[in-house]
């Protein structure tokens, strides 16, 4: 019996090749570990596969309700967007499997935890970040930093060498990330930014173009923050997301096609699906329309960006992040009500909203006679508000005439 190490393990051609150069290379045991955070089938046959590769356990856990409960609705409440479009879906799961990553090591006495992220990426300081965080002393294998390897060509003669089943082809090139709340298409074609994504590589949602010719209304409740219930019924969290997904995957809403500046320090072309998390964030904005003070949503906004941020940079278990989400959580409490969506080839528009905690009160701004706001008064506060201004050219006017 050797040192062991649980590897973070996908089934992919990567983490299948690490199990076994962690075997062959290292001399250690391998635990897989494979994170259920709605991927899909590819779950069971990971398990299948960690085995069959050579690990001396494989664990599968079924996050999903932990996942979109304690980590997606937490980071929605923020309204948070990475450089204004990206909602997060791969930056958001790595801290869950960390977690587990680091309690499994813990429960079977590993002396290492294991990943697949490449040298480039974001993913690696993402999961060694957060194991960190919960475990300061733990040891954390890198083969992508470590062996010889140069790229996926050299991964697949190291494959076919040790009876790795092969799942890239040239058909379907692409890295992707799947949960829940998205998936991700990086490399391949997709490598120059000014190929356009080929149809047929979309999993979650339909062609636009190709979608109903009839456009699908849908309402959203909101309660404290969360979303509760999609038409009136009332959903668990994950559920909730999986319902959002479908429905707004049959529209093909919520593609994204974006060059984005990794936290290593370069740029980096991904193209994501994000179909029901579209739909949560419009409608959330909706309800918070009604419901937020001007000023606390200016200032939500604000501070959403630098959140978005220190998730996107593996931050998750940081405090400053921590700090920010009592914030968040706190502003969301008002965030109760309805969102009405009407959704079309692609488009996502807010039609309706209502909530018990509005701030919206209609006999106020009506154009026609009310009781409540004297017009007269606005002469005052914009008198109040012009005076620095007519100061300042004043000023302008004065300097000119010495310069003459």
């Amino acid at each position: 019996m050797g040192p062991k190490v649980v590897l973070a393990y996908s089934g992919g051609l990567d983490t299948s090749i690490i199990l076994k150069w962690l075997q062959n290379e290292r001399g250690l045991e391998v635990i897989a570990f494979t994170a259920d955070i709605g991927q899909g089938d590819e779950v069971s046959l990971a398990r299948h596969k960690a085995l069959q590769t050579g690990a001396v356990a494989a664990h599968v856990r079924d996050l999903k309700e932990e996942f979109v409960t304690e980590y997606v609705f937490p980071m929605m409440r923020s309204s948070a967007l990475y450089e204004g479009y990206y909602l997060l879906g791969t930056s958001i799961a790595r801290p869950l499997i960390a977690r587990h990553l680091v309690a499994i090591a813990a429960d079977e006495g590993a002396v290492a935890i294991a990943h697949g992220a490449t040298g480039k990426g974001n993913d690696q300081v993402r999961f060694e970040l957060s194991a960190y965080a919960l475990n300061p002393g733990i040891k954390v294998i890198a083969p992508w930093r470590e062996w010889g390897f140069k790229g996926r060509q050299d991964l697949e003669v190291y494959a076919r060498t040790h009876g790795i089943p092969v799942s890239t082809s040239p058909a379907s090139p692409y890295s992707t990330d799947a949960n829940l709340l998205h998936v991700s298409y990086e490399g391949g074609s997709l490598e120059d930014p000014w190929n356009e994504p080929p149809a047929s590589m979309f999993r979650l949602t339909a062609d636009p173009i190709t979608g109903p010719d009839t456009p699908e209304y849908i309402e959203i409740t909101f309660q404290n923050g969360d979303a509760i219930a999609i038409n009136g019924l009332p959903m668990s969290p994950a559920t909730l997301l999986q319902t959002a997904n479908q429905i707004a995957g049959c529209h093909g809403i919520g593609r994204v096609d974006l060059v984005e500046n990794r936290y290593v320090g370069m740029k980096s072309r991904g193209v994501y699906e994000t179909p029901g998390g579209t739909l949560l964030y419009h409608a959330r904005r909706a309800v918070e329309s009604l419901t937020l003070d001007r000023e606390v949503l200016l200032q939500r906004d604000q501070l959403a960006p630098k959140y978005a941020a220190l998730i996107y940079n593996g931050f998750w278990f940081a405090p400053e992040r921590e700090a920010l989400q009592v914030y968040f959580d706190h502003v969301a409490t008002r965030v109760t009500g309805t969102a009405r969506l009407k959704l079309y080839k692609g488009h996502c528009t807010v039609v309706g909203r209502q909530s018990p905690l509005t701030l919206y009160q209609g006999d106020l701004v009506t154009f026609e006679a009310d009781n409540i706001y004297q017009q007269a008064d606005a002469e005052g506060f914009i008198k109040l508000n012009a005076l620095r201004l007519k100061t300042l050219q004043a000023s302008h006017s004065h300097a000119e005439r010495l310069a003459q």
